[in-house]
């Protein structure tokens, strides 16, 4: 088959770099690797369950509305979606917990109450935060970060002198606050990002405006519900989303790649963008004189932690739970360092629960429960069953003794993914789960380049590339490389 461009990987960077590229005229094919379309995001269904198989948080709701826009659409013509009032609730501890409203007044009240003179300094924090989110979501996220060359107009470092890069993100929230809840609130939205708050730039207190300011909101359905949009568009622009079909060889003359065979078939085209994992096609598909990167580069690359999850059909409603649940009842010091500075499976984890049925009655049979785990992980470690088991029985007694009930007598459903998985489905660097870390030392053009240094007509999207890793960035950084090859690849 010949097309003018090949995206490998159908997922949000993969889906939205192939839409914006048709969109500007180009002929366009998606090979996956796997059955379906939506890399992490994909769902499947079991007894009556329909688990999200990776993304549960649906911040920023302004990027995807922007990217459905830049197409005359809008994210209501293919998902519906909730605010979730309160946006999520935080366990300290069994009858100690936070729940964190989706209305600023309320959520000014409660920092009062836990610290008098706190609601003042939430609202200066905020108002930061907001330029920052400003500055950063509408403008240097956008930018190729090829060359030093994007960021020197004027206004644009004076905002980014503004914006605390140098400064850490633990040091900036605790000049605005003492109590230890409120603390570790306002750290985790960064939690995911690769480093600890000591080591993650005070820029990314951006992520605590989309969360208390924007809201967390759910796509009635499941999160694949916006990969489903995204696949109604991509049909609607021509594209063909062919599935089952993985990369296995490039056929390479003078500096350009011409031909694409995977497990299956061969393609041809003019243009490559790779939405795979960019480890994998640098180091594993690619001949050593055509490689971006050394192994040693790659060594040296910080990642965001794996993940270790479970998915679970519960036959009985329970109680204590939100549709978003973070157990923050350890210390979050050791379990911190566990991931990325002494790699280990953790001693004493924190964990997250989702329990979508709370909210959305179709994917779960009625009377009972769809609930996902997930406990951070260092990328890189062994994984096996043993382990897994062991973690189960860690975060199961933990989750009755917080909530107060049992449950794990009450499983019906039960499956774990874990390293192993990542890297069997994704072809996943190391067993990662969210991508490179967003360090100073890996921000904009210190990440791995979205276009290949020694091949013409190959670029990079995704989670390892710019902007970095989460589905906000994930949608921007497809929209970025397509705004690349249409610059360089023009059409006749």
């Amino acid at each position: 088959m010949k097309t003018d461009v090949i995206v490998i990987g159908a997922g949000f960077a993969g889906l939205s770099a192939a839409i914006s590229l048709a969109d500007k005229g180009y002929e366009v094919v998606v090979l996956e690797k796997n059955k379906i379309a939506g890399g992490r995001a994909r769902y499947y269904q079991e007894d009556g369950f329909t688990f999200d198989m990776g993304p549960s948080w649906y911040w920023m709701p302004d990027v995807f509305e922007r990217f459905f826009n830049r197409f005359g659409k809008k994210t209501s013509d293919y998902y519906q979606l909730k605010r979730l009032d309160p946006s999520y609730r935080v366990y300290f501890g069994k009858d100690d917990y936070l729940d964190v409203p989706a209305q600023l007044e309320a959520m000014f009240n409660m920092f009062e109450e836990l610290e008098p003179g706190s609601a003042k300094k939430l609202k200066d924090f905020l108002k930061q935060s907001e330029y920052k989110y400003q500055v950063g979501i509408n403008d240097l996220v956008y930018k190729p970060s090829r060359s030093l060359t994007e960021f020197l107009d004027p206004k644009l470092l004076f905002d980014m002198l503004r914006m605390d890069i140098f400064q850490s993100f633990a040091g900036h929230i605790r000049k605005y606050f003492k109590n230890d809840k409120l603390l570790r609130l306002i750290e985790f939205p960064i939690l995911f990002l690769g480093a600890t708050p000591e080591n993650t730039p005070a820029l990314y207190s951006l992520m605590n405006y989309a969360d208390i300011s924007l809201g967390t909101w759910y796509p009635e359905g499941g999160m694949h519900k916006i990969i489903g949009g995204m696949l109604a568009l991509a049909k609607e622009k021509g594209i063909k989303v062919l599935t089952d079909q993985e990369v296995k060889h490039f056929e390479i003359e003078q500096k350009n790649i011409k031909k694409v065979n995977t497990i299956k078939d061969t393609f041809e085209a003019d243009i490559i963008v790779a939405g795979a994992d960019y480890h994998h096609i640098d180091q594993q598909l690619l001949p050593e004189n055509y490689r971006n990167y050394s192994p040693n580069y790659w060594d040296k690359r910080v990642m965001a932690p794996s993940s270790l999850l479970f998915y679970l059909g519960i036959n009985k409603k329970l109680d204590n739970l939100l549709h978003h649940n973070l157990f923050f009842d350890r210390d979050f010091g050791p379990h911190a360092k566990e991931i990325y500075e002494t790699p280990m499976w953790p001693s004493d984890p924190l964990f997250y629960v989702s329990a979508t049925s709370k909210t959305d009655p179709t994917v779960a049979p009625e009377g009972h429960e769809n609930v996902f785990l997930l406990m951070p992980v260092a990328p890189g470690l062994e994984d096996n069953e043993e382990l897994r088991e062991k973690y189960y029985e860690v975060i199961m007694n933990r989750l009755e003794a917080v909530t107060g009930q049992s449950i794990k007598e009450h499983v019906i459903y039960k499956r774990s993914y874990a390293h192993k998985d990542f890297i069997n489905d994704y072809h996943a660097f190391k067993g990662n789960a969210y991508g490179l870390a967003n360090t100073l030392l890996q921000t904009a053009i210190l990440k791995p380049g979205l276009k290949n240094k020694k091949l013409k007509n190959l670029y990079y999207t995704g989670q390892l590339t710019v902007p970095g890793p989460g589905v906000p960035p994930s949608l921007i950084s497809g929209m970025v490389v397509a705004d690349e090859v249409a610059k360089e690849f023009k059409l006749v």
